[in-house]
């Protein structure tokens, strides 16, 4: 199976050396060159995760002012259409699923055995008590699709060589950022710490991603840690004890059976 396109030698050249062509030629070609590229860096980070296939084994640990829980779970997806997460501890949690189908989307509960439909208003919830969303668990919108995004930095911040993206949504875009400003290590293009913003501007929440390791041939951070704004004593840490990409998974797999069967 193939993996996602890498950004290449040709992307990195340009960006790193497009500041020493003449202001003429800069005027002329920077424009179009730079939207195909950021295009290409931007759909590196959104398949990132999650390639053409990917089965992942996590760990969720949420700390409110009230409780800190964490939670155990299997993740499997397909494409940007197709995401199943079942929770495997703690115990009274164990079975409790959300599958996606395209722009669909249920959770299943395993003590009363129902499945239930996720509607459009609820993607911005929470899910499972965390600073996480529904959309942020299934990775309904993404970079590419639902946002303009722009390079607004290029250089070296705190000892490190770093691209800043600067996204804003789409007019048509159903998300719930006003902008999204991340900054991606030049030399393996993994994320480093994304800075999310509402329509005010008024940053709401944080994200950090460490731990990279090497696995299928791409950089990918191990751990994310979300820090809400409002809440500054509060965080919802995802580490990843396994990830992998390429296994077979058909349509029956992301079926409302199957998420019964995978409790």
């Amino acid at each position: 199976m193939a993996t996602p396109a890498t950004p290449g030698a040709k992307w990195r050249t340009t960006l790193q050396h497009h500041c020493l062509l003449p202001l003429l030629l800069s005027l002329v070609f920077l424009p179009a060159a730079q939207a195909m590229e950021i295009d290409e860096l931007m759909t590196h980070i959104d398949r990132l995760w999650r390639g053409d296939t990917s089965q992942a084994t996590m760990t969720m640990t949420v700390k409110t002012r009230r409780y800190e829980r964490t939670m155990t779970m299997e993740a499997w997806s397909r494409g940007q259409d197709y995401s199943l997460v079942v929770i495997r501890e703690p115990v009274k949690d164990r079975g409790i699923a959300t599958l996606k189908v395209r722009e669909n989307i249920w959770n299943y509960l395993p003590k009363i055995n129902r499945v239930t439909k996720v509607p459009a208003s609820m993607m911005s919830g929470s899910w499972m008590g965390s600073h996480f969303t529904n959309d942020d668990l299934v990775k309904e919108s993404t970079f590419i699709d639902d946002f303009e995004s722009v390079i607004s930095f290029e250089g070296e911040r705190d000892g490190t060589l770093i691209y800043e993206v600067t996204s804003i949504p789409r007019p048509d875009a159903a998300v719930v950022w006003g902008k999204v400003v991340m900054s991606i290590r030049q030399d393996n293009f993994a994320p480093l710490v994304a800075h999310y913003f509402d329509e005010e501007e008024l940053l709401v929440r944080l994200m950090r991603f460490d731990q990279i390791a090497e696995v299928d041939g791409r950089a990918i951070p191990l751990r994310m840690t979300l820090l809400p704004q409002d809440k500054p004593d509060e965080s919802t840490v995802v580490v990843y004890e396994k990830i992998a990409f390429g296994m077979a998974l058909d349509d029956n797999f992301f079926s409302l059976r199957g998420l019964q069967q995978r409790r």
